[in-house]
């Protein structure tokens, strides 16, 4: 039924309309169903073109399977403490990752981010995250690797316990567009790089002076637009957040 949870003809029907080339959207029309819905579902079980109807039925009955019977280990998820809804912040979850893949982001790596943003503490160890998110410590360690290195996380020692924790600050996406104007900086010094080995004056040079202008500027603009919100993008002044919402 419309809303209720995907059947197996409904994943034929997908299946269909991707070999038909049809868009996520004209999928979801077709099904009476959100875009968003076909498009987790397709990412969820190998992409547009490694979508089986079957496999991904299976696939989903297992995932059920195992909520169903949850670990007696695994830890508390948060949900009832402030009365919310298990299922309701599962799906949300799962969104998350979902944008956060179509950032560029890769699936474990949105995985353990969005389970960071999701708990209250914001703070969870290694052996944590391989518990909640039923993988392998191995999977974990290159995932916070990464997001270390992305300066989306961060690694601090918890004295009470003498152990790692891995940290989602609520200035987490200030970070992170300061991280990106500094990679366009680089990315803008190896165009003048490339100019000076080319020549200016040949196509390759002329090419990579005009990237080399257009990020130098951009990173400037983006400079200037983070100085002047940075008090926002940290959390630290009602003030801007009010002056946010006029602009």
């Amino acid at each position: 039924m419309p809303g209720g949870r995907l059947t197996q003809q409904d994943r034929r029907d997908i299946a269909t309309g991707l070999s038909q080339g049809l868009g996520y959207a004209e999928i979801a029309r077709r099904l009476s169903r959100p875009t968003s819905t076909i498009s987790r579902e397709v990412s969820r079980n190998g992409g547009p073109d490694a979508y089986r109807a079957d496999r991904a039925h299976q696939a989903t009955e297992r995932r059920a399977r195992r909520r169903k019977q949850p670990s007696q280990s695994s830890p508390p998820t948060g949900t009832t403490s402030y009365g919310r809804d298990p299922e309701a912040v599962r799906e949300y979850t799962e969104r998350q990752v979902d944008l956060l893949m179509q950032t560029g982001l890769p699936r474990m790596m949105s995985r353990v981010l969005a389970c960071l943003h999701t708990t209250d503490t914001g703070a969870l160890t290694a052996k944590e995250l391989t518990r909640r998110l039923q993988v392998s410590p191995a999977s974990i360690s290159t995932a916070v690797a990464y997001l270390e290195e992305q300066q989306l996380i961060r690694r601090v020692r918890d004295p009470r316990w003498r152990r790692e924790l891995y940290v989602v600050d609520d200035d987490i996406w200030y970070r992170a567009f300061m991280a990106s104007i500094q990679r366009n900086l680089a990315l803008a010094e190896s165009a003048r790089e490339g100019v000076r080995i080319f020549g200016r004056t040949t196509p390759v040079g002329a090419r990579l002076e005009h990237v080399s202008v257009f990020l130098d500027r951009t990173a400037q603009d983006m400079i200037k637009t983070a100085e002047r919100w940075s008090p926002v993008l940290t959390g630290s002044s009602r003030d801007d957040h009010q002056e946010l919402d006029q602009v």
